[in-house]
């Protein structure tokens, strides 16, 4: 090693525990500033998703103030009307719950009946902590509460949008006229951007289907709540991989406490939301978000223990959007471009999305033939 290489390298250890040091006071900063930050990050993400209606209309010659406002109202109304149908069906379902939760202790005795005739024996005391209603209670509130002070902040919210749907308008104009040379800044921003919409929207959309989908499913199987399922399985489709396993549970087990359901309607439905979550998230997403928008399963994993343990129930709802604009943007630079591919999914299931991609296109051609 040269002379001039090896003050270098003594650095190493002090440039990292800087950086360790800098992402801990950042992380502390965001858990403080969790009431702050939970609406400016709902309102971005909004704001992303609002915007190409709002440059659609503008580029048809509507007036900047006339797209906005036609926008928002048609978002306020449409989220009215959802919180609304939404509330009522909260409302019964917390209204339920201890009876639910004593018809599913019975059917666990059952099953440790079942098992010590089997020859397992399991402990009572055990069982009884694992199905401990303050537990349940506590954990069902934390969520609904973290869910209700971001409602209760709608209002902020909407206003933050507002103002950003207006400051979207004109933004590249604005970093022209900051930047000397803004022709290859203007370039990353606007493939950042469009990225950034592209991924937004069509993950609402696809979204939006699985939750129909989910909510006809549960009517048909006859499952208390459809809406609010359907509701369910829309926000956590946000979280790939595990959130639809996640949403799956609570009307599974509701089937099984139902005087008229049972293991048969249960099965059923478990078998509704697996036929679903595959048709959607492995043929249907892949096709219309393409392969570069993915994220491996471990990053979508780490992403929601990490954002979840820094911003609560929210976090864990962003955590993907979040984690995917941070790939989106350092996929957009050529300096970083391999962080953003070491975040993407294995090559594996880069193979098999093209094969099923390619498989989707012959029968499409057969059937155009």
């Amino acid at each position: 090693m040269s002379p001039g290489q090896e003050p270098a390298f003594r650095n190493i250890p002090f440039h990292l525990m800087l950086t360790l040091a800098s992402l801990t006071i950042i992380v502390s900063g965001l858990r403080a500033a969790e009431a702050l930050i939970i609406p400016i990050l709902l309102s971005i993400f909004i704001a992303v998703i609002c915007a190409s209606p709002v440059h659609w209309l503008y580029r048809r010659g509507m007036n900047s103030y006339a797209a906005v406002l036609i926008t928002l109202l048609i978002l306020g109304g449409l989220l009215a009307l959802f919180g609304t149908l939404l509330g009522n069906s909260v409302a019964m379902f917390m209204e339920r719950w201890p009876q639910m939760q004593q018809e599913l202790q019975g059917h666990y005795l059952s099953l440790l009946e079942w098992l010590a005739h089997q020859g397992m024996s399991v402990s009572p005391r055990e069982l009884s902590s694992m199905i401990d209603d303050s537990q349940d209670q506590g954990w069902i509130s934390a969520f609904l509460s973290g869910l209700g002070v971001v409602l209760s902040q709608s209002l902020v919210i909407l206003l933050m949008v507002n103002f950003m749907l207006f400051e979207t308008l004109d933004f590249r104009q604005k970093v022209a006229r900051a930047l000397a040379n803004p022709g290859p800044s203007l370039e990353r921003f606007t493939e950042f951007s469009y990225n950034l919409k592209r991924y937004m929207a069509v993950k609402t959309v696809v979204s939006l289907i699985t939750g129909a989908l989910v909510t006809l499913a549960a009517w048909l199987v006859g499952v208390e709540f459809a809406l609010l399922w359907g509701a369910l399985a829309f926000i956590l489709n946000y979280i790939p991989n595990i959130g639809s396993v996640i949403a799956a549970v609570p009307p599974v087990l509701l089937t099984l406490s139902m005087p008229d359901g049972g293991m048969v309607k249960a099965l059923t439905l478990s078998g509704a939301y697996l036929a679903i979550n595959f048709v959607i998230g492995n043929l249907v997403e892949p096709r219309v978000m393409g392969r570069t928008m993915g994220l491996s399963t471990l990053v979508a994993f780490l992403s929601l223990v990490v954002w979840g343990w820094i911003l609560g129930p929210v976090g864990m709802l962003l955590s993907v959007p979040l984690t995917m604009t941070l790939k989106i943007a350092l996929d957009s630079h050529p300096e970083t471009r391999w962080i953003a591919k070491m975040l993407g999914p294995s090559e594996r299931r880069q193979r098999r999305l093209r094969k099923t991609q390619r498989a989707l296109d012959e029968l499409e051609d057969e059937l155009d033939s």
